[in-house]
């Protein structure tokens, strides 16, 4: 009897023995599995992006901003957004800043990427894609999603000429730290020179924070200095809020006569190109489907697959009254 309840004592230590093995192996494989998931951090780890843009104040800045943030968001990336107000080396840092978070992607909200140079190598160096919103290409940029801008700047400079009947004096409102802006600009001053009795008697930079204000003003001090009826044929506004300003000056001075175009395609626009008053067309950009680019790029990066190219153009659409009737 001793002797068989040693035998039964062992037996359960045994089964005791191996049960714990097993559970200590279990373990094993999986702290194994966790140790896999830490050497990719993308997979199953929440995406970060950081957004930074100097023109955040801009309305079609926001506009774009906010729906790519709802694009991102839907994916259940997490979305920061940092506004410098103009200010580029303020942009700089941000850029830095983000880096140093260790975002998963960086997004250029619009704005020269060439005065971002020192940002756009830390970021190459610590390998985190940068992606650009009608912002423009340097080293750096993995890729920019934008309008054809050249396209918006013919056609908006096309639709001035013809309302004017191809002669008069013509201003420009423009802002040459945005690569896009700037691109409209030099093709509507090539759609001008084609037209010998069309001068360009003023170019104008405009601010940014505070394009309205600011191109009302400049719109002001022009009409004193030409203030004779027909001295001035049309205002050529690279975006539309300078084209807002500029009509709201030409009304109260009673200027009607003055034939403004604009770009962007913004609901105040519309409402002021169907009230019938100085402002007469604006060319709609495809924010939406520019959001929409971007976050698709970012998502394929992080499934591995580099942008095919460095530039992605999608088209706009002009828009007047006599097109909407």
């Amino acid at each position: 009897m001793p002797r068989v309840k040693t035998r039964g004592s062992l037996f359960g230590l045994l089964i005791w023995t191996v049960s714990i093995a097993l559970t200590l192996v279990g373990c094993g494989q999986g702290g194994q599995d966790a140790g896999s998931a830490q050497s990719t951090p993308s997979s199953g780890e929440t995406k970060r992006i950081a957004v930074v843009t100097p023109y955040m104040a801009n309305a079609t800045t926001k506009l774009v901003i906010d729906l790519f943030v709802q694009e991102a968001e839907a994916k259940g990336w997490e979305v920061s957004v940092t506004d410098t107000a103009g200010d580029f080396n303020k942009l700089v840092s941000a850029i830095q800043d983000a880096v140093a978070q260790r975002v998963d992607a960086i997004v250029l909200g619009m704005g020269d990427p060439g005065q971002m140079t020192k940002g756009l190598e830390e970021a190459q160096k610590a390998n985190i894609p940068v992606f650009g919103i009608d912002a423009g290409v340097a080293p750096g940029v993995l890729a920019n999603v934008t309008s054809d801008n050249t396209a918006l700047g013919t056609m908006s400079a096309e639709d001035l000429v013809e309302r004017i009947g191809g002669k008069g004096n013509v201003i420009m409102f423009t802002h040459d730290p945005h690569p896009g802006v700037n691109a409209r600009a030099r093709a509507a001053e090539d759609v001008f020179a084609k037209y010998p009795e069309i001068k360009v008697i003023e170019k104008k930079h405009i601010n940014v924070p505070g394009p309205v204000d600011n191109a009302r003003k400049i719109t002001q001090d022009l009409l004193t200095a030409y203030p004779q009826q027909g001295s001035i044929a049309g205002i050529w506004a690279a975006w539309d809020e300078p084209a807002l300003g500029a009509t709201q000056a030409l009304e109260a001075a009673g200027r009607t006569e003055v034939v403004v175009v604009g770009v962007d395609g913004t609901d105040f626009a519309k409402a002021e190109i169907d009230k019938g008053g100085p402002f007469k067309s604006t060319v709609e950009q495809d924010w939406p489907g520019i959001a929409k680019k971007t976050a698709e790029l970012i998502e394929a990066y992080f499934r591995g697959q580099r942008p095919d190219q460095q530039v992605y153009t999608l088209p706009g659409k002009l828009i007047t009254a006599e097109a909407s009737q």
